[in-house]
């Protein structure tokens, strides 16, 4: 890729032109469902021009009206241009890792062997805590620039792993410092000097306040082990009482009435969803809470894949995103997942894009500002290194991504 006209400065206008492709899902509604997931609009021989941040026009080079003034062009032969990525469920703050745990686990180790080893959230929620937050900054800071280098131009990060009153609050403002959506995952694990009950008492009361002012949506783990129904809805109904919007951990390995209260509270989405039977997806496909699914996590964790195809014919509306965290998904890329969603999900590729650009972007309420190429939208531009958009998903694991514009500066070039 070429550029004239080269400004140390965030140019004011940002034409990239000659391109093979420019794909963007079809129309302005979100969530898209059905039908509607799969269709996108393809041009090419295109041209798309930045101003401002935003995106001001997208078209054939054949209707590219004159222009006069300062522009920066970006030679696009050759190359795609698909939405910047948006990675709606990540849990990118946090310190340390857990390879010890991974390598025991891919010897065999059971779960219980696991966390007498000193494994599990709380290991990390160990090491979180010592980190202080400039290391969450710094933390943060890192694992955003992983994500951008796959493309992935907005991200949504949760707290969870201090589960005490400074490191959540330290947590929710780095994710917030480093540019990301902020979601206060308050109830993710009870930590070991407190029961379940005991601990709700306590973030409710001493964390939730604060917590309130930095976060825009709320989250918990309703799973056997973690929370119940009874703890979740009470925590979602104050979190939903401070103004946050809500959002649920749910089916991740058993059925605990997540979906009926993600539904029963208007939550914006139920995620994960492995274990999720009949009557859960014909429930999601008669609401407006988007289904989040997260494969890397499920291939990580060698468990059975969550109900795509079902859940889109079912008419629910879908959504895809990394789980990116060092316990369950150690992944950034939202290229693999989508890989994964074509292969293991069985979607489409237009629908894979859609689910990680306008589906995910309605999840974080952002979806009249990003996650389509048109005008008016923020000028977030993913280039792949292919003349044919769906080597996102085809190139598993491969390195399509060539350059990356966020806000109409280019951020990524390789």
């Amino acid at each position: 890729m070429t550029a004239a006209n080269e400004s140390a400065d965030v140019p004011a206008r940002l034409l990239v032109r000659d391109l093979a492709q420019l794909v963007t899902p079809s129309g302005g509604a979100s969530p898209l469902r059905g039908e509607g997931l799969g269709e996108v609009d393809v041009l090419e021989d295109a041209f798309v021009l930045c101003e401002g941040g935003k995106i001001a026009a997208v078209g054939r080079m054949q209707d590219l009206e004159p222009f006069a003034g300062d522009i920066v062009e970006l030679d696009g032969r050759g190359l795609s241009a698909i939405p910047g990525l948006v990675d709606c469920h990540t849990h990118a703050c946090f310190a340390g890792d857990r390879v010890e745990e991974f390598a025991l686990r891919a010897s065999g180790a059971s779960y219980e062997e696991l966390h007498a080893a000193g494994g599990g959230i709380l290991s990390t929620v160990r090491a979180t805590r010592a980190a202080g937050e400039d290391g969450l900054r710094a933390a943060v800071r890192r694992h955003k620039a992983w994500m951008l280098r796959s493309g992935t131009t907005t991200f949504e990060s949760k707290s969870g792993y201090g589960l005490d009153r400074d490191t959540e609050l330290a947590s929710l403002r780095a994710i917030a410092g480093a540019g990301g959506v902020p979601t206060w995952l308050g109830a993710h694990a009870v930590p070991s000097e407190l029961d379940a009950d005991a601990y709700l008492d306590f973030a409710l009361a001493e964390v939730l306040p604060e917590a309130a002012k930095l976060a825009e949506a709320a989250d918990v783990f309703l799973e056997q082990g973690a929370f119940d129904v009874r703890q979740a809805r009470r925590f979602l109904e104050a979190c939903r009482t401070a103004g946050l919007a809500l959002r649920l951990h749910g089916d991740q390995f058993t059925e605990q009435g997540a979906v009926p209260l993600a539904v029963e509270l208007g939550a914006r989405s139920v995620d994960h969803l492995e274990a999720t039977g009949d009557d859960g997806i014909r429930t999601l496909g008669a609401s407006d809470v988007v289904a989040v699914l997260l494969p890397a996590s499920a291939l990580f964790l060698d468990r059975p894949m969550p109900r795509a195809r079902d859940l889109v014919d079912a008419g629910a509306a879908v959504a895809l995103a990394t789980d990116f965290n060092p316990g369950s998904a150690f992944c950034e890329s939202l290229p693999l997942v989508c890989s994964l969603a074509c292969t293991q999900l069985h979607l489409a590729p237009e629908e894979a894009l859609a689910a990680c650009t306008v589906n995910a972007a309605h999840v974080l309420d952002r979806s009249a500002t990003i996650g389509r190429l048109a005008p008016g939208y923020e000028a977030d531009v993913v280039l792949l290194d292919t003349s044919d958009w769906r080597y996102l998903a085809y190139h598993l694991g491969g390195d399509v991504v060539k350059a990356v514009i966020r806000r109409g500066e280019v951020v990524k070039d390789s």
